[in-house]
Formats: C-alpha cells, sequence, structure tokens
C-alpha cells in the first residue's frame, strides 16, 4: 500500500509507464520500452541518507563561501574471522566410549550422534546443542548406573558432564559471537537504501532470545528447542550490524566535512558582533533549519534510536558471555566501541560548531 510519503515516487512510476508502455508496438519495440522503463525506474530510487547530508553540505558551503572539502568516511574495525575466534575444546573421555555400553539410557542417542562422522564435523551450534542434549540427559543415565552397580561408567559420565558444564560458556560463544551468522550481521552491506528505515525488530527479537537462552542454559535449565535455536541464528545472519557501522561512518564522514567548513569560515572572522551583521547570518539560519534541522537530524535521530536498541541487544549477550570472550574477541570489542562512541557523537559535535559561528548573531 502507499502512503502519502510515496507521492512522488507514485507520480514518477505513473509518469515512467505512460511514457514507455504503448499498447500498439511491435515486440521488439515493446521490449526496448520495457528497457527504458527500467532505466527510468532506476532515477525514481527514494534518495539514501547521503543525499540528505550531501544537499546540506553544498548548501553550507555555498552560504558560508567556502570550499566544499572531499569527504572521507572512517574506516571502522572489521570483525576477525571465524576461525581465528573459535574457542578449542579438550576433549573427553565420550570420545572414545562405545555408546552401545548405555543400553536403557536415554542419552545413548546423544552419545551417538555426538561420535558419529557427521557429530564430529558439526558446526558449532549443534556441537551446543548435543551438549546441551547430554547435560539435560546425562544425571538420570548416570543414577541408573550406580543403581546398577556400574560404578566406573557412572563415573566416566559425570566426568564428562561436569566438563561439558564448565566448557558450556565457551560453546555458546562458539555458536552465537564467534560463528559465522554474526560474522554476517557485522557484513558491510551493498548498499545503505533508506536505512534505518528498512529495518524491524526481528533481529533484535532474535538477539533478546538467544541471551535470555544463555542465561537460562547457564541456570542449569538445559532444555533447548534445536529448530527455533537455528532459526533465531539465521535472523541475526541478516541483521543490521554493518549498516549501522557504516551508517554511522557516513554521518562522521559528512559532518566533519561540514565542520571543516564552518571552522574555516569562523577563522575570517565572525558573522556578527555589535557594529554589524553580515547577510549569510541569516541564510546560515536558514540552511541549518531547512537541510541540517529538517533534512540530517530526522535520520540521525533515528540512526540513534537504532544505535541504542541494537547495541543493547548486542551488548547484553556480551555480557551474559564475557568469561568466555578471548582476547582477539575483546580487542575488537574495544575498537567497535571506540568507533561507535566517537562517530555518534558527530551531529553534537557540529551542532557546537554552528552554535559558535552563530551565538554572536543571536544576541
Amino acid at each position: 500500500m502507499l502512503h502519502a510519503a510515496d507521492e512522488p515516487f507514485t507520480r514518477c512510476l505513473r509518469y515512467n509507464i505512460i511514457m514507455t508502455a504503448p499498447a500498439s508496438q511491435p515486440n521488439l519495440v515493446r521490449l526496448s520500452g520495457f528497457a527504458l522503463l527500467v532505466l527510468l525506474l532506476a532515477g525514481c530510487a527514494e534518495p539514501g541518507p547521503a543525499d540528505a547530508l550531501q544537499t546540506y553540505l553544498s548548501r553550507l558551503a555555498r552560504t558560508l563561501d567556502q570550499p566544499a572539502p572531499d569527504t572521507r568516511e572512517p574506516d571502522w574495525p572489521r570483525m576477525p574471522r571465524t576461525a581465528d575466534l573459535t574457542l578449542t575444546m579438550e576433549g573427553s573421555a565420550l570420545d572414545a566410549l562405545d555408546f552401545l555400553a548405555l543400553s536403557g539410557c536415554a542419552v545413548q542417542v546423544t552419545i551417538g550422534k555426538r561420535n558419529s562422522s557427521l557429530g564430529r564435523i558439526a558446526p558449532p551450534s549443534q556441537r551446543l546443542l548435543l551438549d546441551l542434549e547430554y547435560l539435560q540427559l546425562a544425571p538420570e543415565c548416570i543414577a541408573f548406573l550406580e543403581e546398577n552397580g556400574d560404578a566406573a561408567l557412572a563415573a566416566t559420565l559425570t566426568s564428562a558432564w561436569q566438563q561439558k558444564r564448565a566448557q558450556l560458556s565457551a560453546r555458546l560463544f562458539n555458536a552465537t559471537l564467534a560463528s559465522d551468522e554474526f560474522r554476517a550481521f557485522w557484513r558491510k552491506p551493498r548498499d545503505l537504501g533508506n536505512y534505518p528505515g528498512n529495518t524491524n525488530s526481528e533481529v533484535i527479537t532474535a538477539l533478546e532470545s538467544i541471551t535470555s537462552l544463555a542465561r537460562q542454559w547457564h541456570g542449569g535449565d538445559f532444555s533447548a528447542d534445536n529448530r527455533a535455536f537455528e532459526i533465531l541464528l539465521s535472523e541475526v545472519a541478516i541483521g543490521d550490524g554493518g549498516a549501522l557501522l557504516w551508517s554511522l561512518s557516513v554521518q562522521a564522514g559528512w559532518l566533519a566535512s561540514a565542520n571543516s567548513i564552518v571552522v574555516g569560515r569562523a577563522e575570517e572572522g565572525p558573522l556578527c558582533s555589535a557594529q554589524f551583521r553580515q547577510p549569510a547570518a541569516d541564510i546560515l539560519q536558514t540552511v541549518v533549519h531547512k537541510y541540517f534541522i529538517g533534512g540530517v537530524q530526522p535520520w540521525s535521530a533515528a540512526l540513534g534510536r537504532r544505535h541504542h536498541e541494537l547495541l543493547t541487544a548486542i551488548r547484553d549477550l556480551e555480557f551474559e558471555l564475557r568469561d568466555a570472550l578471548p582476547d582477539n574477541y575483546r580487542d575488537w570489542q574495544q575498537s567497535r566501541d571506540r568507533f561507535i562512541d566517537s562517530t555518534t557523537a558527530a551531529p553534537q559535535e557540529h551542532v557546537s560548531q554552528l552554535k559558535t559561528l552563530l551565538d554572536p548573531c543571536q544576541r
């Protein structure tokens, strides 16, 4: 359904269809018309966030009679490779255990799956789920073996249970923050589109659900829905961590250029004093209200809200798994957060620069 905000696009679409769709043309002409339609529709695409920033920058430069500097988007730290993050687990006595010896125990099937050829090469999420299954089922089997006088096998299962309990945070880290799905979450997208207007709450709900499960499993409730957990990871994989970092970089780069224009004009002298008021002062106020407050700030505000929601969900999971985070993840985490802190401050820094230039004109 098209809304009022879609009207310019609708008019563009309607015009191009009328201009390119004569019904009585031969097939070849119709094909050419269709190709032309595709090209014309490309011009109907909604502008991205950089368009408002570019418009503001050009208006600002013209008003203050300053050269528009080249804009450089700051780089953000890339997440380490999955292979470099994955924690290595010490093996257990279950690796060589004949699962047939556990006849009568439900955990027999779990150990069989774990020690199978497919189980040995299972991805981290499946290894985690198998360990959870073992942690849930093994105590009943241990009690059964002890009651039936098989103390040695019971001791083997108990030792393995204790080891898997101790390794749970590391398994969780491998299956989540160090996984291919989370690396995809932080990957730079092909384009920003109208980000963050093209997002929804699904990835945030998925992250919150994963954190809730981690708390549940750390608390000793090892029940898990395997399919539901894999779906949560797939939701994370199509999330917008990379789009967020890129957007913050775009905003910081353009506003740094805008700051250099304002600073350059300030170095030439004040716009206003008790004796004079430059005509540019009134034009600048109009440009700021129309193109910065009206054009850039709504996007910055939406970006700020998305940043808060997304990073809160990520940081909650990182806090839950804090004891398992390896040094290279912590290093990247700290670099990422420093980048986010510096780039989210860009709008306020620009407001401060404008205030310094315009304050004498308010007296």
